[in-house]
């Protein structure tokens, strides 16, 4: 019999069958939400992986994950960390805290405080690590410093493995893809009506979960309304086309999904111009609406303990969802290697 070769029709008909389609699944990276080529598909892949999530597990064998954490976690480290081994992975975490400050520009005189370049700091950790997930905060201080992403892109240009957002200056990719798989399990509506409302908060906190769960909505079939006060306006790049008001209670009305967030003023970078509490999220104009926030939330400033303890919140559900957001992205990504 002579040597039989694998055309490479046949080959990509193989991996279809037993990966799926390459082109809607597979990802080299997930930095944003547009890494994803497909959402819907995505979404989908993520509901049925929910149903058996060890379904995958020899993909991630003697395959390492590197987490970095520049920030405290919670969920996204638990929640990564789960999905990772859940595909086989080998996990290590190192808070940045625990070592030393990196420095990020070229040419500098290292004279001072930093230690290492990211150059040679990428480079290492991707001989440690297949993938590397990173966590890092705005400065809220500097706009234009925060939106180069600098330490996450700076990650991207010098590792030699693929990169994972687990929240950056300005995105949280794996928070709004767990939204749009909560939204797509517990719809009732082919087109759901759903609402983005500021809440108030003590503390002036990022945009970045609400211009990635902006993105993604733009993304699925939902009706996104936004709704906050006057001068809270977010990169209107990232609203452009999405309806805005500064009526709260109006914006509510026949909502299926209200999405309470605070985020700190965007002209006024990083400023709190407003902590009126009549914006706090209540029961009465919640509604029928099913009440989602990516935690962690201060009860009874931005919403009160009637809606998170009722029956309408969906808050731990949508908590759940992280742990399979970050398991369908690494295991697209790990397809690939």
């Amino acid at each position: 019999i002579k040597n039989f070769t694998i055309s490479n029709h046949t080959e990509k008909a193989y991996r279809r069958v037993f990966y799926g389609s390459k082109n809607r699944s597979t990802m080299k990276k997930y930095i944003t939400i547009k890494d994803i080529k497909n959402i819907e598909h995505t979404v989908q892949e993520a509901i049925q992986l929910k149903k058996n999530p060890y379904q995958f597990e020899n993909l991630g064998k003697n395959k390492t994950l590197v987490m970095l954490f520049f920030n405290a976690s919670l969920r996204t480290r638990l929640s990564t960390e789960k999905a990772a081994k859940s595909l086989g992975m080998n996990v290590m975490v190192l808070n940045i805290d625990d070592c030393w400050d990196l420095e990020y520009d070229n040419g500098t005189i290292m004279n001072l405080t930093k230690a290492e370049h990211i150059k040679e700091a990428a480079n290492v950790i991707s001989q440690y690590g297949d993938v590397i997930a990173i966590r890092i905060f705005p400065t809220l201080t500097n706009k234009e410093k925060d939106e180069t992403e600098q330490v996450l892109n700076s990650f991207v240009k010098y590792a030699t493995v693929p990169i994972v957002n687990m929240e950056s200056a300005t995105a949280h990719p794996l928070q709004a893809l767990a939204d749009a798989i909560t939204i797509s399990e517990l719809k009732t509506t082919s087109r759901p009506k759903v609402v983005l409302t500021w809440a108030p908060h003590p503390k002036a906190l990022p945009h970045a979960v609400a211009n990635s769960f902006i993105k993604i909505m733009k993304e699925i079939d939902v009706d996104l309304l936004i709704t906050h006060p006057k001068h809270y306006e977010l990169n209107s790049n990232i609203t452009k086309d999405v309806p805005v008001s500064h009526n709260q209670e109006e914006a509510l009305k026949d909502a299926d999904f209200v999405y309470a967030k605070n985020w700190s003023n965007y002209h006024d970078y990083g400023k709190i111009v407003s902590v009126d509490e009549n914006w706090m999220l209540t029961n009465e104009k919640l509604g029928n609406a099913k009440f989602m926030h990516c935690l962690p939330v201060r009860r009874n400033v931005v919403v009160e303990d009637a809606v998170l303890d009722g029956e309408y919140s969906v808050v731990i559900e949508q908590a759940n969802n992280r742990t399979y957001a970050a398991q369908i992205v690494l295991k697209n990504i790990l397809k690939t290697l």
